[in-house]
């Protein structure tokens, strides 16, 4: 599983490069709009520690912020799955929030919160958990017939076991969902740090942007993508682990 994610990102990396490269040489374009090989490696040798110091940094946050992300769609998810007045709230207002652009908001964020861990958090937070609440949402609404009929002929239902019965029958749907939900929590911290954070990749990112330094901006992507990579795997790993426990109780 690891190598294989290794292994497609690595061919979608280069040829990327390899395009760009096309584009330099093909337009003739100088090493300051698009930097040569060797320009990438010198740079690669020469910043690889401090930008991977980065960005254990910005998938540190995203992690934590991926896990308060999962808590609070399935707490959300929980409530509004209802079909009262209460439940219709909470889902107006998930969906209200979310409907303010990230870019628009973040400023207000910092304003008020400062550029340090917190406000890193509360953006990774806003970008990752609304696709969750989403999924979580129809997944927790939806009725299992053929299950739920049987406790509720006995008497023995209650929103408890409904939430472990519907659950327990999407549980390839959810671990999917939060799987994939991890690549928009490491982009969440990174679009955090770049607006106006000091720490982390994002924060690098921008420094390079105004130098104008592709080289260091590839650099930083290439170990972004090692880092999502080894993150993904490591969801797609625990997802499998919990499935098999749920299927053998």
């Amino acid at each position: 599983m690891l190598s294989r994610r290794i292994y497609q990102f690595f061919i979608i990396y280069f040829l990327g490069i390899t395009v760009l490269f096309l584009i330099k040489y093909v337009l003739n374009l100088s090493d300051y709009v698009i930097p040569s090989p060797l320009e990438i490696w010198q740079t690669g040798r020469h910043v690889f520690i401090r930008y991977l110091i980065n960005v254990v940094d910005t998938l540190s946050v995203a992690v934590l912020g991926h896990i308060l992300s999962v808590c609070l769609a399935t707490i959300v998810g929980i409530i509004g799955r209802l079909t009262i007045w209460v439940g219709s709230l909470i889902r107006v207002a998930a969906y209200n929030i979310q409907a303010y652009p990230i870019v628009a908001v973040a400023p207000i964020i910092f304003i008020l919160l400062g550029d340090g861990l917190s406000s890193r958090l509360l953006i990774t937070v806003m970008i990752c958990y609304f696709p969750l609440l989403l999924s979580f949402i129809g997944i927790l609404s939806e009725p299992v017939a053929e299950i739920e009929h049987f406790y509720e002929a006995t008497m023995r239902m209650n929103w408890r076991l409904q939430v472990k019965i519907r659950a327990f029958e999407n549980i390839g749907k959810i671990t999917t969902v939060v799987v994939g939900s991890g690549t928009l929590a490491i982009v969440g911290t990174i679009v955090s740090e770049f607006i106006a954070a000091t720490d982390g990749i994002g924060h690098t990112i921008r420094i390079a942007l105004y130098q104008s330094d592709l080289a260091k901006i590839l650099i930083a992507l290439f170990l972004i993508g090692i880092c999502t990579s080894l993150y993904l795997v490591c969801l797609e790993w625990l997802g499998l682990v919990v499935q098999k426990r749920l299927q053998s109780t």
